[in-house]
């Protein structure tokens, strides 16, 4: 039962709504919202007509250092960071814009989504928890998420450093770079 007022209430429904409409998952739910349990999953039920799918969260911050989920990863926090810090949002209205924001800019490039809105929700936790830090870049000036402890100034991002595995010639052995790289990089907002 939950113990505030009848509209602090209805904003705790719509907010709950809210996140399972962009993906949210229970423990997320959970963790987010100030109603039970029980209640959680009697919205989920009613906005998504199925059970909420069950599984632990992700614990480890090394999915985000492939090169497709650091490239995302990083366009969402840079979002999110100024929507917090220049439009002044709150935490849940930067978290919910950022990764709407996120979809569309996919959808109007037309690529696909690679960060899941739990993901993104878990990447929050892991800066907040200081397991992660943004880094610029030394080629393009982005910003990138990179792991506290791999802060090397100079450091270029996984948009600027191709992986060895997608040059020309590579043989997945040893770095190689590719000299007249003619493409521009593309800078994620500071």
């Amino acid at each position: 039962m939950y113990k505030g007022s009848v509209a602090e209430e209805a904003r705790e429904v719509l907010r709950a709504i809210e996140l399972i409409r962009l993906g949210a998952r229970m423990p997320v739910l959970e963790r987010e919202l100030a109603l039970s349990r029980d209640r959680i999953i009697r919205i989920y039920r009613e906005t998504k007509r199925a059970l909420p799918p069950k599984g632990a969260l992700p614990f480890s911050t090394d999915w985000y250092f492939a090169r497709l989920p650091n490239i995302h990863a990083s366009l969402f926090y840079n979002i999110y960071l100024f929507l917090r810090d220049e439009a002044k949002c709150s935490r849940f209205d930067a978290l919910t814009r950022a990764y709407r924001l996120y979809l569309e800019h996919c959808e109007s490039a037309q690529i696909e989504r690679v960060l899941s809105f739990t993901r993104a929700w878990s990447l929050l936790r892991f800066f907040e928890g200081r397991l992660l830090t943004l880094t610029r870049c030394a080629a393009c000036s982005g910003r990138f998420v990179r792991r506290m402890q791999e802060t090397h100034a100079g450091s270029p991002c996984l948009m600027c450093a191709a992986p060895p595995t997608t040059l020309p010639g590579a043989s997945g052995l040893a770095p190689t770079r590719v000299a007249n790289n003619t493409s521009p990089p593309v800078a994620i907002p500071a």
